[in-house]
């Protein structure tokens, strides 16, 4: 199945997707679920709108989602019966059987679902009898993460007594986190991206001003081809994986290039500032998730401004995330515009309120969403039109290194 873009869904159908990691922060599953806009610009109860959210769910491409990662889908009542049509990926499908779905017919529907070679997670877990009935079949439950610590700490024991995983979701921030590690989690949901990173913020190191040079140079009106070539030249790791990108059966080229300035032509502005921030963020094949997470949002924030400086507003804010530098560290060393500055740091403007909806957006946060003026739903649609391009290009820009 190819990948099919949210705006040719329903346009009232919202997706929300986050990864599922271990404690080490490597990504296990992406957890998606669906949401049906109202008339009045609310969502619709999950139950009223399950007929529309299964038919957006038939159409998904879970390799576009889950790239080298199992996808759970939040399901709905229709998608449990015996021959109901669900999506395929090569990676499987794990179904999420929320409280109102884990009723007296939910062990034969999970037998018969496992029968198929879809596992099950057990939803809005509060160790129900009806819930703990399902637990033999299942391969992990889900707890709130906002469930006081000695209740979250009886619901892990209770699950790991019946040796199932624990998932605790809603994991906004380093302090909910710990939380839930500390109740004994195996796994926590939420944002890849911190809006306030755990630990302590660094400095930009030398090792990366050029790739920060390189996006400076990028982030011009004119961006001058040069001093790119230049800048790149400059730096042996960032050379070769630029030539092992363009020489790699992504782009299928019929000779291979072996002149930097040729390139840098090829690959072109916004690849080339992916390409400087997988090498940043040290991007290898086997573990995609963290570059992945970072080009969705800058494209995401490309998509609903229509402008290329959201790009790098979306770029250096998630890269600053992810290997927790001070920003004004960053910008001071990356030379960007005062209006792309500004959108990162205050996020004022046209910039920053997109990239504060994207961010709002990645913690399903409809109600932050909402205050940056934007629509939840378009939002939504921007970031998971983002989904599979980013996913296409961090594949081919997570590359080794040649020896």
């Amino acid at each position: 199945m190819s990948a099919v873009p949210i705006h040719t869904l329903d346009q009232r159908v919202a997706l929300f997707r986050q990864p599922v990691v271990e404690r080490g922060r490597t990504v296990r599953a992406y957890a998606v679920r669906a949401a049906v806009t109202s008339a009045d610009g609310g969502w619709l109860d999950e139950q009223d709108a399950a007929s529309m959210i299964a038919a957006a769910y038939t159409r998904l491409d879970l390799h576009a989602l889950g790239g080298d990662r199992p996808v759970i889908l939040r399901a709905t009542r229709g998608m449990l019966e015996l021959g109901a049509a669900l999506p395929t990926g090569p990676r499987g499908l794990l179904l999420e059987l929320g409280a109102a779905l884990a009723d007296e017919d939910a062990p034969r529907h999970a037998a018969a679902l496992r029968a198929r070679g879809v596992e099950v997670v057990v939803g809005d877990y509060t160790g129900t009898p009806a819930q703990d009935a399902l637990l033999p079949l299942a391969w992990a439950v889900k707890v709130d993460g906002g469930t006081e610590q000695q209740p979250m700490r009886e619901l892990v024991a209770r699950a790991h007594g019946a040796r199932r995983h624990v998932v605790v979701e809603r994991v906004t921030d380093a302090a909910a986190r710990r939380a839930a590690l500390a109740a004994g989690a195996d796994l926590v949901q939420g944002p890849m991206l911190a809006r306030e990173p755990d630990g302590p913020l660094r400095k930009a190191r030398a090792g990366e001003l050029q790739c920060l040079g390189v996006i400076s140079l990028l982030s011009a009106p004119e961006v001058d081809v040069e001093a790119v070539h230049r800048m790149v030249a400059a730096d042996p790791e960032l050379s070769i994986r630029m030539l092992h990108v363009v020489n790699s059966s992504a782009y299928a080229l019929h000779h291979v290039v072996d002149s930097l300035r040729h390139a840098v032509i090829l690959l072109g502005p916004h690849r080339l500032a992916a390409l400087a921030m997988a090498s940043l963020i040290d991007a290898r094949p086997t573990a995609i998730g963290p570059l992945w997470a970072v080009l969705t949002r800058a494209l995401a924030c490309r998509e609903l401004t229509g402008e290329d400086a959201a790009y790098t507003v979306g770029l250096l804010s998630a890269v600053a995330s992810q290997k927790r530098i001070d920003i004004t560290s960053l910008l001071s060393k990356a030379g960007v515009s005062p209006q792309v500055e500004q959108a990162i740091v205050g996020h004022t403007g046209r910039l920053g309120t997109a990239l504060a909806a994207v961010v709002a957006h990645e913690e399903n946060d409809f109600e932050q969403v909402r205050a940056t003026g934007l629509d939840p739903a378009d939002v939504a649609r921007a970031y998971f039109d983002a989904v599979p391009v980013a996913l296409s290009t961090a594949t081919a820009l997570s590359v080794q290194p040649l020896g």
